[in-house]
């Protein structure tokens, strides 16, 4: 999930998200929707309506098709409806109403799908005809997510359960429930090609990865050893080789995925095999092999994960970015060892990581974006 709600009590903002391939992201204001370019940035359009807040923006990849959502104290349109918005022609084209507030709306090129709190709705996009309704456990946050590979149709919500995730495979008709958490759901995230699922509960401490299809963990990350407010989580989009996160610490992590293709595994299992080292340098030698390989690092008591607590056989993050505390959003640039931060205080930052080390980002630049239309 890249985007964020916001109350407008602050600033102008109501709402700010990435689109589907995170090369965009859309504010949702108090008098409009603003789009920008994020890799490199600048602002591309704005639209000034002469009443009324747009509390939720919704892309379609760059074209001029969005889902728009009244917001704010003086909301555009009633925030029960999603209008589907051409921008050529300067007017909407569809509607949606429910009876209750719509949270969130994902788009893909044949699909719309409409949160509310305790349902979700998918609709055939040319038509708007209903193709599934499904019923979740309490969804404030507007919980969804839906892969936008046309190769793949992926989506994810929250069960029937506290902490349960559900996974819908359209193309093959299957449905997988995943345990994800004890506590509820925080956030959760596909990869582009819905493949790969990150997820995080309230607690924050721990992102779990896990294989859509078979339903399998495949690695479990930690963030930290204090709850924390997970507020985005985004894969590498070209490679999914990589995951970062945004929390209300301030602190952008950035993990390494493991590979699908069973390379890794391959990898683990020569080094298995090579002769073993004295056990006077095997701690150190293994810190050293987790640096050259550039994988997550791990506590140095993780060889006694067998009586110590698991705290102490995570993986960390690779490499960190630490922005002022405001709530944030986060994507990867153009080149995937570069992330993009949108803050709700209208600061936008471009950083970069180095792929072989990790460790502290290197911000590349940095701009208030609600000032950009004097800029562009």
């Amino acid at each position: 999930m890249s985007s964020m709600k916001l109350d407008g009590t602050a600033n102008i903002l109501l709402f700010v998200g990435f689109n589907q391939n995170y090369q965009c992201f859309a504010c949702g204001t108090t008098t409009g929707f603003i789009i920008y370019n994020a890799d490199p940035f600048k602002e591309t359009f704005r639209r000034d309506f002469p009443n009324g807040g747009i509390g939720y923006v919704e892309m379609l990849f760059r074209c001029n098709i969005l889902a728009l959502v009244g917001g704010g104290s003086n909301p555009r349109y009633p925030p029960n409806k999603v209008m589907i918005w051409d921008d050529h022609q300067n007017r909407c084209i569809g509607e949606l109403s429910f009876r209750s507030e719509v949270k969130a709306v994902k788009l893909r090129r044949d699909r719309v799908v409409v949160i509310l709190e305790h349902k979700i709705y998918v609709y055939d996009f040319s038509h708007l005809k209903l193709l599934d309704h499904i019923e979740t456990i309490g969804n404030p946050r507007g919980l969804c997510a839906l892969c936008p590979d046309p190769q793949n149709t992926v989506l994810v919500c929250p069960g029937l359960q506290k902490g349960h995730l559900r996974v819908e495979l359209y193309d093959i008709k299957r449905m997988n429930l995943i345990q994800g958490h004890d506590s509820l759901l925080g956030c959760f995230a596909l990869s582009f090609d819905g493949k790969l699922l990150a997820t995080a509960s309230e607690k924050g401490t721990l992102i779990r990865i896990w294989d859509t299809t078979t339903g399998e963990k495949t690695q479990e990350l930690r963030r930290g050893a204090d709850h924390a407010e997970i507020q985005s989580l985004c894969f590498s989009p070209k490679t999914a080789k990589w995951l970062a996160v945004s929390s209300d610490k301030g602190t952008i992590h950035i993990f390494k995925i493991k590979k699908s293709n069973g390379k890794d595994d391959k990898e683990k299992e020569t080094k298995k095999s090579s002769p073993p080292k004295t056990d006077k340098n095997t701690q150190n030698e293994d810190t050293k092999d987790n640096e050259q390989d550039g994988d997550n690092p791990k506590s140095a008591l993780g060889a006694f994960k067998s009586v110590l607590p698991k705290y102490f056989s995570s993986e960390w993050s690779f490499a960190q970015f630490r922005v002022p505390d405001a709530r944030t959003i986060v994507a990867f640039g153009n080149d995937e060892t570069t992330i993009i931060v949108v803050s709700a205080d209208g600061t936008f930052y471009k950083a970069s990581f180095d792929p072989h080390n990790g460790g502290d980002c290197s911000k590349q630049a940095e701009a208030s974006f609600l000032k950009a239309k004097d800029d562009a």
